[in-house]
């Protein structure tokens, strides 16, 4: 299995040291590449994908989020922001089965 992570140098900086495949700084359309060759070679992969670049138009994250498969994405926090993260699983048992069930569990 290829992990891999993306994300802003600084960021990148703690993958590497822990020998994970890095692409910092890397541009749209290189993320993209990289995506799109993961795919074509057909190999299990997990991407740790910064928190920012999960909504930026790259159409290979929305395409492998819609798909599934044997391509997993798991978004991270920027450093600069990890203390107001709240991961997308979170909003949705939130949504699904109130905010108090989240504030219980982690009180």
């Amino acid at each position: 299995m290829k992990i891999i992570a993306i994300g802003n140098a600084a960021l990148m900086d703690g993958f590497a040291l822990l020998g994970i495949r890095t692409y910092a700084d890397a541009s749209i359309d290189e993320i993209n590449s990289v995506l799109i060759e993961i795919e074509r070679s057909r190999e299990r992969a997990l991407v740790y994908l910064q928190q920012d670049l999960m909504s930026a138009d790259i159409p290979m994250v929305r395409q492998l989020r819609n798909q599934g498969g044997s391509i997993l994405i798991c978004e991270i926090p920027s450093l600069h922001a990890a203390d107001e993260y709240q991961p997308a699983v979170e909003k949705l048992i939130g949504r699904v089965f109130g905010n108090s069930i989240l504030e219980h569990q982690l009180g």
